[in-house]
């Protein structure tokens, strides 16, 4: 008995189409939840706007949608910024009037020193400054303060005792060099100037953890040392009352 022929079944070529369908389902789903994403935020954004819109008194006729909604949640939020921001600039006067009242005191006391410009106090972007000119608080190329720096010295202390503030004491000199075993150069001179004024308002009851002195020896001059006057002036003690 004859066999019958065998035939073979035709090959699959289009097997491909399965895979690419899978992918091609899966992108469009990630493009559905892309969408759907956006979708949110956009709605999320126009309940903040319209919140922020009516809190700032827009008319209720322009705000549509679920404005109120969403002010009901974001208003705990805008009152929570606006009583920061009424705490801050409260903080700023009570500081801004604090520095003019210590900035009054001080020129009070030193009256006689600031007309005889031996003393200048201003206030600047860093606080209150007081220049004291080195003749009346040191003798030339020393740092033991003399009678009258003391007297000086005590009248800032009573004023700035009260107040926490931090202070800065800078010890500045001319450009003329200075060699000597207790300073071999003006940088040694300006910091033991400086270091000798926190000291003296230390023992005046000025807590120390609030100063700091710093010499710059004859960097940062106020004026040309090219005269005598000149090189007078930048031989100074620079206190700063820095605010809080």
């Amino acid at each position: 008995m004859a066999r019958k022929p065998h035939h073979e079944e035709p090959e699959e070529n289009e097997r491909w189409l399965v895979s690419y369908a899978d992918f091609m389902t899966l992108l469009f789903a990630f493009f559905v939840v892309m969408y759907a994403a956006s979708s949110v935020e956009e709605k999320k954004l126009k309940l903040v706007a319209n919140s922020i819109n009516q809190a700032l008194g827009q008319p209720r006729s322009q705000i549509k949608g679920t404005a109120p909604a969403a002010a009901a949640i974001i208003a705990p939020e805008l009152q929570l910024l606006q009583a920061q921001e009424q705490r801050r600039q409260l903080a700023v006067l009570h500081e801004t009037s604090q520095m003019k009242a210590m900035a009054d005191a001080l020129t009070q006391k030193l009256a006689p020193l600031v007309q005889q410009g031996q003393v200048r106090i201003s206030q600047t972007s860093r606080g209150i400054s007081i220049e004291i000119n080195a003749s009346i608080l040191f003798a030339p190329a020393e740092a033991r303060l003399n009678v009258q720096a003391m007297m000086a010295i005590q009248s800032i202390a009573e004023v700035l005792k009260p107040y926490p503030n931090a202070i800065e004491i800078g010890g500045y000199t001319d450009n003329q060099t200075i060699s000597t075993a207790e300073f071999p150069s003006n940088w040694e001179l300006s910091a033991a100037r400086a270091s000798r004024v926190v000291r003296r308002l230390a023992d005046l009851g000025i807590s120390e953890s609030r100063m700091r002195a710093i010499g710059y020896a004859a960097n940062q001059p106020v004026t040309d040392n090219t005269t005598v006057q000149g090189r007078l002036r930048n031989r100074r003690v620079e206190i700063e009352i820095l605010p809080n």
